[in-house]
């Protein structure tokens, strides 16, 4: 206890969220991956949200365009000149060619101006830089329910600000309202908390859905009502891949009468282009103090110079980048598609999405009880079993038990068969007679014992809750006793 007191309440706090389900089924899956020939019965990684499905674009583009790389003969001559110190605002030709991208992926409705962008460590340091310059410890922002576990990590953990979910429910698919969100910011007041401002996702990660024009203009009333800010994390805007096609903020406020100084925009290349080891964040901010003190912000998380320089070129290239999102798009609905066309067939229905890649999995009628008790307990067995990492809704904050996150783009398709016979053995061999909704608690006592039956109990390896890794207390990882002496 004592060398805890010597660290800070960052080092010490919890509110990083790592000790959680979410991120207990990557641990799961990195001790155990699957390959298809030296461990096939190794654990799927469907819980990481990654667009891998058009690599091989990118790498064509690169073969013909070596200049665009300090680090060989055709580029080198330009190694001094971006090996040196460069300024925090970033090469204005990057700039440039993210605002012309950014207006690319928004089918060229609404243009950007490269004098706002300011650079981040990957989404996850632009919303953090975000948070810094708009709230202090203590505030809050409002955030649509279900929304991405790590949100917690990347508003809050180090910069003392609080989320407020605002809860959202599978009677309207999930979708935020005028209520909910009413009644989220008076029990902030009542508890004397200072909204600062709102966050959205759009499209959403988990729901892979898109806000229309209709409810965006609502929100913005809202926070112009309120006088407070609202924050659009946009960085899944070119995975929209079927109706209605994605509407950005930045084109909602053209159409009406807001203060423009409460509007900012979160971007990546993270998702639309599938390169997060690249860190590109954005932040995109129509309030010039934001802009101005995000600059100096960003000192903390620039992205490197020479991956600027290798982009500028890249994203400044009209054809590719038509191409490019044409043919991501086409894969992702192809990919999409398939997926739950196959889900549909064992009887998993999934929520009617546009975008994103993910699918948002309704197993409500597989729970043996429909508490988040009977969640864990469900995916417990699909971690430890049926060895497929897919995150619980629970991590989510969703407020309906039985809901999951599976992620289709981040596989090959020899992958995701083998996860898909896998997924129709769980389903068909433990629930043979009924996987209806209206399944009841004797049959599905019958499902859980029948389950247990067909899958061999296949523990993780002695060792792995070791004390140096952190787990949830709802790990399908069994505990060690220092482990438990410590949650």
């Amino acid at each position: 206890m004592g060398s805890r007191q010597l660290l800070s309440k960052i080092a010490t706090n919890e509110r990083h969220g790592e000790n959680s389900p979410y991120f207990d089924g990557w641990k799961a899956y990195d001790r155990n991956p699957f390959h298809p020939t030296k461990n096939p019965e190794g654990v799927i990684q469907m819980g990481l949200a990654e667009n891998q499905l058009s690599f091989d674009l990118i790498v064509d583009w690169i073969k013909k365009h070596p200049e665009a790389s300090i680090c060989n003969a055709e580029g080198v001559n330009m190694f001094k000149d971006i090996a040196i110190f460069q300024d925090y605002h970033g090469l204005p030709e990057f700039r440039q060619a993210i605002a012309k991208f950014m207006g690319k992926v928004r089918g060229d409705r609404v243009k950007f101006d490269p004098s706002r962008i300011v650079m981040g460590g990957g989404a996850t340091g632009a919303n953090e830089l975000i948070m810094f310059c708009l709230a202090d410890p203590g505030d809050a922002f409002l955030v649509p329910s279900p929304y991405y576990p790590a949100f917690d990590r990347d508003l809050g953990w180090r910069t003392g600000v609080q989320i407020i979910p605002v809860d959202c429910n599978s009677s309207n698919n999930f979708k935020i309202t005028k209520a909910a969100l009413e009644a989220a910011y008076d029990k902030a007041q009542e508890s004397n908390i200072n909204v600062k401002g709102l966050l959205l996702a759009n499209p959403s990660n988990p729901l892979g859905t898109t806000l229309d024009k209709e409810t965006l203009k609502s929100l913005v009333s809202f926070i112009n009502q309120k006088n407070i800010h609202l924050v659009c994390d946009e960085i899944y805007a070119a995975t929209v891949f079927s109706s209605p096609e994605f509407a950005s903020v930045a084109e909602v406020i053209e159409e009406m009468d807001c203060n423009r100084d409460l509007i900012h925009i979160v971007y990546s290349l993270s998702k639309d282009m599938g390169l997060p080891g690249f860190r590109v964040g954005i932040v995109y901010s129509y309030n010039d103090d934001v802009v101005s003190c995000g600059r100096k912000m960003s000192s903390f998380g620039l992205v490197s110079s020479q991956t600027q320089y290798l982009l500028s070129s890249m994203l400044s290239d009209d054809e590719f980048v038509e191409n490019f999102l044409a043919e991501s798009s086409r894969r992702l609905g192809k990919r999409h598609g398939n997926f739950t066309s196959e889900l549909e067939q064992v009887g998993i229905n999934c929520l009617k999405g546009n975008g994103g890649l993910f699918v948002w999995m309704d197993l409500r009628h597989l729970l043996r009880e429909k508490t988040y008790e009977g969640e864990m307990e469900l995916w417990r067995m699909i971690i430890n079993d049926v060895k497929l990492n897919v995150s619980p809704g629970s991590s989510f904050h969703c407020v309906e038990p039985g809901w999951f996150r599976v992620c289709f783009a981040n596989v090959d398709d020899e992958t995701v068969e083998v996860a898909m016979r896998r997924i129709r053995a769980f389903v068909l061999e433990g629930n043979d007679r009924s996987s209806s909704a209206n399944a009841t608690t004797k049959s599905n006592k019958r499902w859980q014992r029948n389950l247990r039956l067909s899958f061999n109990s296949r523990r993780f390896e002695e060792g792995f809750g070791s004390p140096s890794v952190r787990m949830s207390p709802h790990s399908p990882i069994p505990h060690s006793p220092l482990v438990r002496a410590r949650t």
